[in-house]
């Protein structure tokens, strides 16, 4: 019996969610899901070590270093060859660590560096 998925902590799901070059002739569609999106903020937008991420996501480092590896491959598809880019569903909870203190729906514990 397959081992069940782990629910990822993300901090929200994005405000943009479609993505396509301007020029783009390609109906193909790249799918990233919303955990994916989050260990690209977190490690390459808010430069994080993938220990960080993984915490913040509530899993471990080889789950994240999965996870970004897949994240980072549909980039790529999506910039070189012109695809559309969707990011959506996943296996996700958003962190209800919510307080005043919020900024765009990032709670605290994701806003916070250490």
């Amino acid at each position: 019996m397959a081992r069940p998925k782990i629910e990822k902590s993300i901090c929200s799901v994005p405000e943009f969610v479609e993505f396509s070059a301007n020029n783009s002739t390609s109906e193909d569609v790249v799918v990233m899901t919303y955990e994916e999106y989050e260990t690209i903020l977190l490690i390459d937008y808010k430069h994080l070590q993938q220990e960080d991420c993984a915490k913040r996501m509530d899993v471990s480092r080889t789950t994240v270093q999965f996870i970004y590896t897949s994240a980072r491959n549909k980039v790529a598809d999506f910039l070189v060859n012109g695809k559309k880019l969707q990011i959506e569903g996943g296996n996700y909870k958003v962190c209800k660590d919510k307080s005043k203190n919020c900024s765009k729906g990032h709670c605290n514990k994701c806003l916070n560096d250490d």
